[in-house]
């Protein structure tokens, strides 16, 4: 099965295609150019490089947040257009998810964390059980020093990821010990997570309803806010 995963929802901006259990390529920018200018010229490519058509696809899958709201309409926006176009099943993989899915294998608890602005982060725990990536907590966005006495409760180590890092590494560093993190490259959003992912979904279960599928925010969009 090919599939095409694309992550937008971060000012990372980055497309993958996966045939089976292997990734067959991957781009990726971690630069602040504007996702409308660089997502459709970079599934083009993908596709080029790989001597791939969009009918050659089985599948698609994009990054559904939480994260940028505006990077996320981005990719939201492009993914459904090309499946409408393909006529190719769309499914939407929650990014904490994906950006959990760097530590694949990793011991102990794995705690996403995506900078939400408002000194807050988006996260959620996970854990690795028998070769699965299972979440355990409810999507959220948390202050960080409220969200520290909840994971120390675990009494086991905290392995972080994610933009939300480096930002308050001294508030992780309140967790002492306890407190462990990934290598540089796993706080940056993959595509390729994002694609392995959704073909496991397509797989399993029926695709996401075009009609229905929105991004995942966690809290009101701006315009939203300024409507009340």
């Amino acid at each position: 099965m090919l599939v095409l995963g694309v992550e937008s929802a971060t000012q990372v901006a980055a497309a993958a295609i996966v045939q089976d259990k292997q990734l067959v390529a991957e781009l990726f920018f971690n630069t602040r150019k504007n996702h409308s200018q660089r997502l459709l010229p970079m599934i083009a490519a993908l596709l080029a490089e790989t001597g791939l058509e969009p009918a050659d696809l089985d599948g698609l899958a994009v990054s559904l947040g939480p994260g940028s709201f505006t990077g996320l309409r981005i990719g939201l926006a492009t993914v459904k257009g090309l499946a409408q176009a393909t006529g190719k099943p769309l499914v939407g993989i929650p990014t904490l998810d994906a950006l959990a899915f760097n530590s694949w294998g990793v011991p102990g608890l794995i705690c996403p964390v995506l900078q939400a602005r408002r000194q807050e982060v988006y996260t959620a725990l996970f854990r690795w059980q028998e070769g699965e990536l299972c979440r355990l907590t409810p999507y959220q966005a948390i202050d960080p020093v409220s969200l520290v006495p909840s994971l120390k409760s675990y009494n086991t180590p905290v392995y972080f990821c994610g933009d939300g890092v480096a930002p308050y590494w001294e508030v992780w560093q309140q967790m002492g010990p306890q407190a462990r993190f990934l290598p540089p490259p796993a706080n940056l959003s993959r595509a390729a997570p994002i694609a392995i992912l959704g073909r496991k979904r397509l797989q399993t279960g029926p695709p996401d309803d075009l009609s229905q599928l929105k991004p995942l925010y966690l809290r009101p969009s701006p315009a939203e806010r300024q409507s009340r």
